[in-house]
């Protein structure tokens, strides 16, 4: 079973790995990160750690038993016990009920260690997977997500309330 561990400098390689390998599938769903995610990619990463630094997001990756990341789980925006949830999972782990059952970890962690009460997600009316994911892990719809929320689609933004 993967595990959730809190993202490092050490996790660098197998993030890019994750995110080579899966490039055309996470496309297909959501906005593609472009090339130049990838030629920047470690200015970016550097930049994720100091901002997890900061305190103002928490990131995490799901780490398989090989060490390869099948999984990224972020906390965005992180201010009065409120944060936004963003996640995307492997190709070779989608369908079984990983992102569901992770996200709903996430929700336990970031009440627990980050204090937080309140966790909105926004996901694209195309994106089936991602609205069923939300509703399994107990997100409700609270209202429309804009182009801009979402790299230029429309959809439906979801919100958690933590039990502390």
């Amino acid at each position: 079973m993967p595990e959730l561990k809190r993202l490092n400098a050490g996790h660098a390689p197998a993030v890019l790995a994750f995110e080579l390998a899966n490039r055309i599938y996470f496309a297909a769903s959501i906005p593609d990160r472009g090339d130049e995610f990838f030629d920047q990619f470690t200015d970016g990463y550097n930049a994720m750690l100091a901002e997890q630094e900061a305190g103002s997001c928490v990131f995490y990756v799901l780490v398989a038993e090989d060490g390869s990341v099948v999984g990224r789980f972020n906390l965005y925006d992180l201010e009065d016990g409120t944060a936004r949830l963003g996640y995307r999972v492997a190709e070779q782990v989608a369908g079984r009920g990983v992102a569901t059952a992770t996200v709903r970890e996430l929700c336990r962690i970031a009440a627990a260690r980050h204090g937080l009460r309140t966790l909105r997600a926004a996901t694209s009316h195309d994106n089936a997977p991602s609205r069923k994911v939300l509703t399994k892990a107990g997100f409700v719809p609270v209202g429309p997500a804009t182009p801009a929320d979402l790299g230029g689609t429309s959809g439906t933004w979801y919100q958690s309330d933590l039990q502390p």
